[in-house]
């Protein structure tokens, strides 16, 4: 039972540091450079990244259990745990805070593109925010990667 639970933690890894990059740096970038209509592109995007942030609430419920489980209260001092518990945070940052941000604009904007409206300013800081801390996910996911074999 201990090796399949450990397989399932480091493919628990694989699926969300690997979603996060696919999605960010592969799928994304695509849609807008295959699709002449960039708000189709945006809402497929957009999709995308909320499915991610979903697969990473689940990945990270069950990083830190596993974590917790194998190691108890130790769990506090690998940085493992706390790469896991950043990623998270920036995750729910962006899905449940800059997100609904996102779409509020998004809705003032209506009927016109967001683009082509009073807000893109607004859009575009919050956009840009929402996609440092994406990148900066997608970093700590490269270390999580890097540290997962090494116990610490």
């Amino acid at each position: 039972m201990r090796r399949l639970a450990e397989s399932l933690y480091s493919l628990t890894i694989t699926l969300w540091v690997g979603g996060l990059w696919a999605i960010g740096f592969i799928a994304a970038p695509s849609l807008f450079a295959s699709l002449k209509d960039r708000v189709l592109a945006g809402e497929l995007a957009g999709n995308l990244f909320g499915l991610i942030a979903w697969v990473g609430m689940a990945c990270a419920a069950y990083l830190l259990a596993y974590l917790f489980v194998r190691q108890g209260r130790a769990a506090f001092g690998y940085s493992v745990f706390w790469l896991v518990l950043a990623m998270l945070a920036l995750g729910l940052v962006g899905h449940f805070g800059i997100q609904p941000i996102l779409a509020q604009l998004k809705a003032e904007a209506w009927p016109r593109s967001v683009m082509e409206s009073a807000v893109k300013s607004r859009f575009a800081a919050w956009h840009g925010f929402a996609g440092g801390l994406y990148a900066l996910q997608s970093l700590l996911g490269a270390a999580l990667v890097l540290l997962q074999g090494r116990g610490r």
